[in-house]
């Protein structure tokens, strides 16, 4: 493990540079930002959460105590790193010394987790909202997951369900007697105050106050946030299980007749926008999840992806490049205003797909994007895939809390010597403009904060700074000079406390010229940061120019830090930390982030949206995919990521973090193919065949979403997966007169590693970017 990721793992921070430039200058010198991979969340076993409130600094700072920090025992004072301010302990810290330190003043303290003392009033909310245009197996194993997760969703935890197809369903869980439930047309456009009006659920103030009532009378629901009239459909878990157990159990497929040639009538849109309006009205700034199970696109009434005839396919990556999407511009922007509510009011949209064909994720990647949800794609609710992955998302502690946090903010701090440039990550902005807030917008910028309807242990985001230090007013910087970033993330436990996550990083800033900058360069972590640079602009420009970008970046690196003799490529080299740099942007060229050819819009909204979320480990594996070789009289070894690598005798595991697979060599597959392995004299064989499966099912346990597992071999079709990852140092080009290279040849007419390299060197050398 390197210094980096020990780094990474007590603190959950990780940085693109480890030490930071004195000028703006130098730091636009440098190419690749000053930036930090954070994950707020991050497991810690060895330090639980204190149950103190923290000491902050005055307005506007608001810097929390950290070990950074210097103090005076005797005058009971402490001094801000941030800002410089004075500011006294609180009288509890009295005893206070050096050799009698409270936690948060310890060296290795410098990530610290406060329980607050202000309980949450209202429990976390999981709202169902289901497709029921789906056919009979998919529709009994839909119910069979949903069913199954009331066992492990926690009692006190507040549910509701909406159904839709035709028409949207809001189900009553109150109802006593008989079911009830409220019904929407799937092709009328309701505002917000039309669907609370039609719950029952009508904003406080349109209530009449009781005749001969005071001015200061209050209307019946005026009992603040969650009128009692929302209870109906959003009730304890505990309360509501048998009536919920019910309507699921007896949920039929959508009544209404399907014309030959036609789709489905599906109102996903209508289901949508009156989900977001319950929870608005009922539950504003509280911790909710609304879970949104698709079985195929919106064909009716707002938010339609695609018409209902048959013959006209849903949109392709060039029909919407090209301006021939019909629905494409006006569902996208209804679903990115309803993701603005979903997120203003601090609540979640998980996004899960059980279809063939398309659901329209590409229209409604901004719902899970703007509020921290997730995205899970699967052939069908029947799968592995769908069933392990919803299951997990309920994955509880070692104390049996969910491993989720709700209605989080992410607040970034720092020294002077920074200003914070923007985040890219599944958030929203939220819109506070402090002083450190800088004029260059990476992402979600012009902000200090970014709001998160959920964070879990694995959410990561990408933080970006700028230095401030203009070189013609800047003084040369006095040795041992630091620089420091807080991050401050308040959030609901869901155990229904509030905590406060404080992470305090501090560097050393040198002048731009210092021999040591090179050295503190973290290729990996800054290959993840650029890379959502890179996935960030493919949202907004056309592919070429973000490959051009991402080019140049990379020649004018190697031009900043490479040892060369000008026009003299074979004289190019690059120290270590930064020589698998170019690796790294190779493989993201071609990867699936930046190249759409060969899949469909929403499996793009789907690979660019997990991959805004993973730590650096997940994200370099999606990057450059790890592919381990397994042969007889050796233990399993990596090997690399190249056509050379497939050989007739191997067998290899490949790790794309969304598909786990495991290629047979063609010999391989004949012995197997012939039973080799049932005999007894050939136990060594069936060692080799079982430890690759041993190897993926532990890569299956942990990962989320559940990958998909792939097991073929040589020349199959399915083999393509592999092919398509690999190098292409042998292409069907590779021919000669001195007969067929080794290992096998791949159909493409990209270049390979070597020849990119060679390009690399080239333009680098002869001073062009």
């Amino acid at each position: 493990m390197s210094q980096f990721e020990a780094v990474e793992d007590s603190e959950g921070v990780r940085l693109s540079w480890n030490m930071w430039p004195s000028s703006r200058v130098d730091a636009a010198r440098m190419v690749v930002p000053v930036a930090a991979l954070y994950t707020p969340l991050k497991e810690r076993q060895d330090r639980p959460p204190v149950l103190y409130e923290p000491v902050v600094c005055r307005p506007p700072c608001k810097g929390v105590l950290n070990p950074f920090c210097q103090f005076d025992p005797r005058a009971k004072l402490w001094i801000c790193p941030f800002c410089l301010q004075r500011n006294p302990f609180p009288p509890h810290y009295a005893d206070i010394s050096p050799h009698n330190l409270p936690a948060e003043l310890m060296p290795h303290y410098t990530t610290i987790e406060y329980t607050l003392a202000r309980p949450v009033p209202t429990p976390p909310i999981f709202l169902f909202v289901v497709d029921t245009c789906l056919d009979d197996n998919d529709l009994v194993a839909l119910k069979n997951t949903l069913l199954g997760s009331l066992a492990v969703i926690p009692q006190h935890a507040l549910v509701g369900f909406i159904s839709f197809g035709t028409m949207t369903q809001v189900h009553e869980l109150a109802a006593v007697d008989a079911p009830k439930a409220y019904v929407f047309r799937g092709s009328k456009d309701y505002s917000s105050k039309q669907i609370q009006e039609m719950l029952g659920l009508a904003p406080v103030s349109s209530n009449p106050a009781p005749t001969g009532a005071g001015p200061n009378a209050r209307a019946p629901n005026a009992a603040g946030p969650g009128p009692r009239s929302a209870m109906r459909f959003l009730m304890p878990l505990a309360q509501a299980e048998f009536n919920l157990t019910s309507i699921i159990e007896n949920l039929q497929r959508d009544p209404w007749p399907v014309p030959q040639g036609k789709r489905p009538a599906r109102c996903t849109g209508v289901a949508t926008a009156v989900a977001v309006s319950l929870l608005e009205s009922a539950f504003p700034n509280t911790g909710a999840r609304i879970m949104l199970f698709l079985g195929g696109a919106c064909t009716v009434g707002p938010g339609l992806v695609v018409s209902q005839e048959l013959k006209d396919p849903i949109r392709s990556h060039h029909d919407i490049e090209k301006d021939h999407a019909k629905y494409h511009k006006k569902a996208l922007k209804f679903y990115e205003a309803l993701a603005a509510r979903v997120a203003a009011n601090a609540h979640t949209v998980d996004l899960f797909a059980g279809c063939l064909d398309q659901v329209g994720f590409h229209e409604m990647r901004h719902l899970p994007g703007y509020t921290g949800g997730v995205m899970v794609l699967a052939d069908s609710f029947n799968t592995h895939i769908f069933k392990q992955s919803f299951l997990k998302l309920f994955a509880k502690d070692a104390h049996d809390q969910l491993q989720m946090g709700f209605n989080a903010t992410l607040e970034v701090v720092t020294s002077k010597e920074l200003k914070v440039s923007g985040l890219i990550g599944d958030a929203s902005s939220a819109q506070r403009k402090a002083a450190n807030v800088g004029e260059t917008e990476i992402g979600l910028g012009g902000t200090s904060a970014w709001k998160f309807g959920t964070v879990t242990p694995r959410t990561s985001v990408a933080v970006y700074f700028e230095m401030t230090n203009n070189p013609a007013q800047a003084t040369p910087v006095p040795p041992g000079s630091r620089g420091l970033i807080q991050f401050l993330t308040h959030y609901q436990h869901s155990s229904g406390q509030q905590r406060l996550r404080v992470t305090t990083v501090s560097r050393h800033i040198v002048d731009g010229a210092a021999p040591d900058i090179p050295h503190a360069f973290d290729q990996e972590a800054a290959a993840v940061l650029m890379a959502r640079i890179a996935v960030y602009k493919a949202e907004l420009d056309d592919a070429p120019d973000v490959l051009r970008w991402l080019d140049r970046m990379l020649i004018r690196l190697c031009q900043r830090f490479a040892q060369y003799r000008k026009d003299d490529a074979s004289s190019f080299q690059l120290a270590d930390n930064f020589s698998i740099y170019p690796q790294f942007m190779f493989h993201l060229r071609r990867s699936q982030f930046l190249t759409v050819f060969n899949n469909s819009p929403d499996e793009t909204a789907f690979y660019r949206h997990v991959f805004n979320m993973e730590d650096c480990n997940n994200s370099l594996i999606m990057i450059q995919p790890p592919l381990m070789a397994y042969t007889f009289n050796q233990d399993p070894m990596p090997v690399l990521l190249d056509s050379v690598s497939v050989k007739p005798d191997v067998i290899l595991l490949l790790d794309t973090f969304f598909h786990i697979l495991i290629h047979h060599g063609s010999t391989i597959a004949e012995w197997r193919n012939a039973k080799y392995h049932e005999q007894e004299s050939y136990a060594n064989f069936k060692q080799l065949l079982e430890a690759p499966v041993a190897d993926a099912r532990a890569l299956l346990a942990d990962r989320f979403p559940v990958p998909r597992y792939v097991d073929c071999d040589q020349n199959s079709s399915q083999a393509r997966f592999l092919l398509a990852k690999l190098n292409p140092s042998t292409t069907y080009t590779s021919g000669s007169q001195y007969g067929q290279p080794q290992g096998q040849a791949i159909f493409t007419d990209d270049v390979s590693l070597q020849v990119f390299m060679e390009h690399l060197k080239k333009l680098a050398v002869s001073g062009a970017s």
